[in-house]
């Protein structure tokens, strides 16, 4: 298994997740790479999420040519991706690679960057539109966006997330690239969601991007900058 724990996070340390990953922070890398980029790396997150947090039972079944027994997995039926636009819209339409039957859950997110950060490090954060199916107590729910800096925006998502639903039976909060204070701000406001990376960058900058990162993946998914 290729899921690391590494006290404040779980580290996704998958070879070909490391390598999506370097090719998608690379400036010369353009729109089209870039978004084929995040959409890989979802659906290696999502692989791994199986083979790490998923059980699987065994089902007799018919081959060509006689009975035998196999391995199915548990839960793929009752799994929950959160999408939080708009950076992770490419990142989850991975995810869907590996969980082609979830139940999909929409919310638009953004920080006031204008206003800059407050005392604590964070960045107000406005909600504009959510949208989320049921959400069940034997359910995977994965909230997914590409880049955990603050943990202003995870946060007031997760305020969402779990605010009138059961504890599901595994809350994963999936980013490509995280920063260390993010991690702490969320892990210290949801302990009962594990937070799932593939890097763990240095720092952030005085103006709450992460260093070195990737750059604003929305605008290089979405060619807006």
């Amino acid at each position: 298994m290729t899921i690391e724990d590494r006290e404040d996070a779980y580290l996704v340390t998958h070879a070909l997740a490391k390598d999506t990953l370097s090719r998608i922070r690379d400036v010369e890398t353009e729109q089209v790479s870039f978004r084929k980029g995040l959409v890989k790396l979802g659906r290696i997150c999502g692989y791994e999420i199986i083979d790490g947090r998923m059980e699987t039972e065994y089902v007799e079944l018919e081959t060509p040519l006689e009975p035998t027994m196999g391995e199915r997995v548990k839960g793929l039926d009752d799994v929950v991706i959160i999408n939080v636009l708009r950076a992770a819209t490419p990142f989850v339409e991975g995810l869907l690679k590996a969980f082609p039957r979830a139940r999909q859950g929409v919310i638009s997110a953004s920080r006031d960057e204008e206003a800059g950060r407050t005392g604590d490090g964070s960045f107000p954060i406005t909600i504009d539109y959510v949208k989320l199916p049921e959400i069940r107590e034997e359910d995977t729910v994965i909230v997914a966006d590409p880049m955990l800096a603050t943990g202003s925006t995870m946060c007031a998502v997760l305020e969402h997330v779990v605010e009138s639903a059961p504890d599901p039976e595994h809350l994963i909060v999936l980013s490509a690239v995280s920063a260390p204070e993010g991690l702490v701000r969320v892990g210290d406001a949801f302990p009962q969601a594990d937070l799932l990376t593939v890097a763990i960058d240095d720092h952030l900058d005085e103006n709450g991007f992460i260093v070195p990162g990737l750059g604003d993946a929305g605008d290089r998914a979405f060619r807006t900058a």
